[in-house]
């Protein structure tokens, strides 16, 4: 019998640091998820994290891990060369199958354009299988921006918008809330329209309010909930929502669900 727990060695090929506690780990491995899934990343004798997978090919999965805690504390010191253990992925990814066709409007804050990055770079090789894209994105401050370089990338195909809450003197850009921009967005068929919506609770309930004000249906909703997961396999309950089992039902959701769930 097959132990679901049991995770598999992956070898670090490269690291690449984001921000100051913000690093990308490329993973060796074969697997193959669904945009939006997660892994459990664990260091013998140290424990386990659910992380999002941020990119991936046929031959190398990637991690955006940020030093919260205890194990991702570790795994900050590791090297290339060094081995993670890795179990999953576990939950419901993104049907980007649906997406095909309309027009995508991605609005992702701070650590959440990790989770959606690998659905932009799907749409970067191939552009023609969505009508149009637009970004938008939007930190804390301008030292707390992730992917920057993959960011110009995705400005010279689609239209992105990229905010702090906070300039400083060397900022140049836009200021505020991803929810201020909203209601200037060019949406020209909301109706042909699917938003996905990745952040803090609070930044994803006001961003999808502003969307239904703009006229989109909330079946076209899309959110994932970074919500604290343990075992991955809705047995431990850590990450139960009311009824909701989010590794398991998400952790991607339709806003027709997510309503209930967001605080």
């Amino acid at each position: 019998m097959t132990n679901v727990y049991m995770p598999i060695k992956a070898e670090i090929v490269s690291i690449i640091p984001q921000t100051d506690i913000d690093y990308t780990f490329r993973l060796k491995s074969d697997i193959l998820p669904q945009h939006g899934q997660f892994l459990q990343v664990s260091i013998p004798k140290i424990g386990e994290a659910p992380i999002s997978i941020s990119d991936y090919t046929d031959e190398y999965i990637e991690l955006t891990i940020r030093k919260v805690g205890t194990v991702t504390d570790a795994i900050h010191e590791l090297k290339p060369g060094d081995f993670l253990f890795i179990r999953g992925p576990y939950g419901h990814g993104f049907p980007v199958e649906d997406f095909k066709n309309k027009n995508v409007v991605i609005a992702a804050g701070g650590t959440g354009l990790a989770p959606v990055k690998s659905i932009i770079n799907r749409y970067n090789r191939n552009p023609k299988e969505i009508k149009k894209l637009n970004i938008l994105v939007g930190f804390k401050s301008p030292k707390d921006i992730l992917f920057e370089d993959e960011i110009k990338k995705w400005k010279e195909k689609f239209d992105v918008l990229l905010t702090v809450d906070n300039g400083d003197e060397t900022w140049k850009g836009n200021t505020g809330l991803i929810t201020k921009f909203i209601p200037d967005l060019k949406i020209e068929n909301s109706d042909d329209t699917i938003v996905i919506v990745v952040g803090p609770p609070m930044m994803m309930k006001f961003a999808c309010l502003e969307f239904l004000k703009r006229g989109i249906l909330e079946e076209n909703i899309w959110v994932s909930f970074e919500r604290k997961m343990s075992c991955g396999i809705g047995k431990c309950g850590h990450c139960k929502i009311n009824e909701t089992y989010v590794c398991l039902e998400g952790p991607v959701f339709n806003y027709t669900k997510s309503k209930q769930l967001l605080d």
